[in-house]
């Protein structure tokens, strides 16, 4: 029911202990409580004075202030605990995401890390705000009690014993039960944020296609899907507590029954009867609390299993294994043997057995099939992801990856959607080099041909943009990529992955006069799937299902009037 690894997390064990000590002195108001309130109501059925009945009462709301007074000190502890641990713990998953990169994000998905790092957070702050004074209270308060109802009666003592762990094997099996509804439950959570992203991300291209109300069928479906998940945790956490409730409920009219006959036959006095009766709720209070609240907390404890999780993938270390360098033209990168493989739990393409040289200036075409491995190819190249196996030879140097800190300053990386942060344009464009100045700036709009349009805005380049570009057209958010590629001009490789894949094909051909000039002085990779690019590139990679399946220099292969590379470029242009 709780993860062990909660009892692993810093400061914990402090907190148990003043915890433990508080719940201790919380039986024990109970306990004064309940003996004050029966002394009350026995010397009243003995038809006492107020005199006598007055400072039992008193001490009775003296011991009830106590209890209630030390519940708030323990959620303050636990709030105050919660909080910090959760942001700690936020601010941990963020920089795992930034340190992992796109791996992990393509194994767990975009979706699900803003959930967990959003909503997930949240569930967990709740969750242990929660559990851990429900777990405390459950193992200490009912046994302290009980060894007074020992101590005043046997009978009910072994009644409230042999009651108790029949209870709590009965709660476990609904445990289970709610625990894997509740898992589907988060799951399929998981599903719909994910679902959710990709079709505000594609929203675009489904309105283009005119595929965007067919696309609210495949949303309708997994809502609906986590709707059902939703209703049949629903029923599983309402049977337990109805069942918990009955259980105790018929637990206590038991014991009621045997005390009744006890005090009709004379065999126990009043007060033992009284003070029992009294503590009985008490002692079936924490486990009841416990088992209501677990219900609750289930998707915290999922959410920080979740993080706990992410936050054990392994990361990088040895980032700084290359030397300081500069690409240039005698500049050479071998990879032989290449292997990797994402989890299963993605759909994404890997990669098999990879053998390529890179070198110089050249401009090499990445080409194949959506769903070739294309992008997963040039993460691999940036660094982004992680081979399993392969030989990488950059400059002489053996390198067991490419995710080195002074390979990734090499390079400029163009994706399909070029994505821009709510700020200037300028300091958009400066997103490698913050220190650039104005004059700078200003030169590689020129030369990116954003010129004429920041003519024509109020602020010029003060003009602020949206998150993710809104504001501005996707040819001229591409500029402004390219403006960012062009103030770097000691970067002397360029990483396209389809930069026009989104554009229709005016505006790639204004594009691509821009793109050409970027392009002198640069190793450039280029993932297409538009043919007419390859006239500009010297050199073709055709990637199968992961693999290459055919390599070589463009002009020799569009010799060729069969093998991989004809096939394609066949398909490509709707040659049967």
């Amino acid at each position: 029911m709780i993860d062990k690894r909660l009892f692993k997390l810093p400061g914990i064990k402090p907190l148990f202990k003043m915890l433990a000590g508080l719940t201790v002195l919380q039986a024990f108001m109970i306990l004064f409580q309940a003996i004050f309130l029966a002394k009350v109501l026995v010397l009243s059925w003995q038809r006492k004075g107020l005199s006598q009945l007055g400072w039992l009462a008193g001490a009775f709301f003296l011991a009830f202030l106590g209890r209630h007074g030390l519940t708030w000190i323990k959620n303050r502890l636990l709030d105050r605990y919660a909080t910090k641990t959760t942001e700690d713990l936020r601010q941990k998953l963020l920089a795992q995401v930034y340190t992992t990169g796109a791996a992990m994000i393509a194994q767990k998905g975009s979706g699900n890390i803003v959930t967990n790092a959003l909503d997930g957070m949240d569930e967990v702050n709740n969750y242990f705000n929660l559990i851990l004074s429900k777990f405390m209270n459950m193992m200490i308060i009912p046994w302290i009690l009980l060894v007074y109802i020992f101590w005043q009666n046997l009978t009910s003592g072994i009644v409230l014993v042999l009651v108790f762990p029949i209870i709590i094997l009965f709660m476990i099996i609904l445990g289970y039960a709610a625990k894997d509804k509740a898992s589907s439950q988060y799951a399929e959570y998981v599903v719909l944020s994910n679902h959710f992203l990709d079709a505000l991300r594609g929203l675009t291209t489904l309105k283009m296609l005119g595929l965007s109300k067919e696309y609210t069928h495949n949303i309708y479906q997994v809502s609906e899907n986590y709707r059902k998940k939703t209703l049949s945790t629903l029923r599983i956490a309402i049977l337990s507590t109805f069942a918990l409730d009955w259980f105790t409920t018929l637990s206590i009219a038991i014991l009621a029954v045997f005390l009744g006959l006890a005090l009709m036959n004379g065999t126990l006095p009043l007060y033992p009867a009284l003070v029992t009766l009294i503590l009985a709720p008490e002692y079936f209070l924490p486990l009841r609390d416990f088992a209501s609240d677990y219900h609750a907390t289930l998707n915290g404890k999922n959410a920080f299993q979740q993080t706990l999780d992410i936050l054990t993938i392994p990361t990088v270390t040895d980032r700084t294994l290359l030397p300081a360098f500069t690409w240039n033209e005698q500049s050479r990168l071998t990879i032989q043997h290449l292997n990797f493989q994402y989890d299963n739990t993605t759909d994404q393409v890997n990669l098999k057995d990879l053998n390529l040289t890179l070198q110089g200036y050249e401009r090499v075409a990445i080409i194949g099939q959506s769903g070739a491995g294309k992008s997963t190819l040039l993460e691999a190249l940036s660094g982004f992801v992680i081979p399993q196996t392969g030989n990488i030879q950059l400059n002489g140097h053996q390198l067991p990856h490419l995710a080195q800190d002074q390979w990734q300053q090499q390079f400029t990386y163009l994706p399909q959607k070029p994505y821009l942060f709510s700020d200037t344009i300028a300091n958009n464009i400066r997103f490698y080099q913050p220190t650039a100045s104005n004059e700078e700036v200003q030169q590689a709009t020129e030369q990116a041909g954003l010129a004429k349009f920041i003519a024509t805005l109020p602020q010029g380049l003060q003009t602020r943009v949206g998150e993710a570009g809104r504001g501005i057209s996707g040819g001229q958010a591409q500029r402004i990529m390219l403006a960012r590629a062009f103030l770097v001009q000691q970067r002397h490789i360029l990483i396209f992955d389809e930069p026009t894949a989104h554009l229709d094909i005016e505006t790639e051909y204004a594009l691509k006069k821009t793109m050409m000039q970027l392009f002198k002085h640069h190793l450039v990779l280029f993932a297409t799937h538009r043919l007419h690019w390859l006239e500009q590139m010297d050199y073709v990679l055709v990637l199968d299902n992961g693999k290459i399946a055919e390599q070589g220099p463009v002009k020799q292969l569009l010799q060729k009037q069969h093998g991989p590379f004809f096939e394609l470029t066949s398909h490509m242009r709707g040659v049967n």
